[in-house]
């Protein structure tokens, strides 16, 4: 396995683009690019960039320079630098071909820890061509593509916050309970707002979706990229009429 970070063309696996920590890497349809896409749809002439952090050791980031059809990271679409995970999947706009980050001496996704398996039962590993995903069986040749998005456990909690400290006013001639219910809902607010969890959605061809939750981040994203090892290096261009 080649050590070296790079991008690859998801329809076109035997076109990559090996990653410099010195030179950040432009994506457009101008020649002058590191990966050049003259001919793609819906590709800006400076579209995106893909550089180290230089904060975080060793972080690679995607950037969108102001592409006029957007950048998206795993389907959401960049505001700004993100940072980029082994097996991570861009789309250069809605419709444009799509590239994978593929880091340096990252573990082959079928490689999961034990903990990892232990923790997720729902998620088995592929076999004789199903995928065993949230108690169904699924045909991994149906299979369009595999996500992890992460979200909070609780949104409303902010909510609950701003109604305990409103309700609180009326406890101001009492300070002490005033006072007490506000540091009990900070903290509760705290406690309740920081806590997330991540999906892994696995889509069909036929846009039926299935999602299973994990607590860890880092399990998700190896299902996740034990799944798409399973569909193949290229499962776009291998079903294409």
């Amino acid at each position: 396995m080649n050590a070296q970070p790079r991008l690859l063309l998801r329809d076109d696996p035997g076109r990559s683009v090996p990653l410099d920590p010195r030179t950040p890497l432009s994506i457009g349809r101008d020649p002058a690019s590191g990966l050049c896409l003259g001919q793609a749809q819906g590709v800006s002439r400076h579209h995106a960039l893909v550089r180290l952090s230089r904060t975080r050791a060793g972080q690679w980031l995607l950037c969108d320079l102001g592409s006029a059809n957007g950048t998206y990271l795993e389907g959401a679409r960049l505001r700004d630098c993100r940072p980029l995970s082994d097996g991570d999947e861009i789309r250069l706009g809605l419709k444009g071909p799509v590239l994978q980050f593929r880091s340096s001496g990252s573990a082959p996704p079928e490689a999961l820890p034990s903990a990892g398996r232990r923790a997720a039962p729902a998620v088995a590993q592929p076999v004789a061509g199903q995928l065993d995903f949230a108690g169904r069986s699924l045909p991994l040749d149906r299979i369009r593509s595999a996500y992890v998005g992460s979200r909070r456990r609780h949104p409303q909690a902010f909510s609950w916050w701003l109604l305990l400290c409103l309700g609180g006013l009326l406890l101001l001639p009492f300070p002490w309970l005033f006072w007490s219910l506000q540091l009990g809902a900070l903290a509760g607010w705290i406690l309740l707002g920081s806590r997330w969890e991540h999906l892994l959605e696995v889509t069909l061809q036929d846009g039926l979706a299935y999602r299973h939750r994990f607590d860890s981040l880092e399990t998700a994203l190896a299902h996740r990229n034990g799944i798409r090892k399973a569909m193949g290096p290229s499962p776009a261009a291998g079903r294409r009429p």
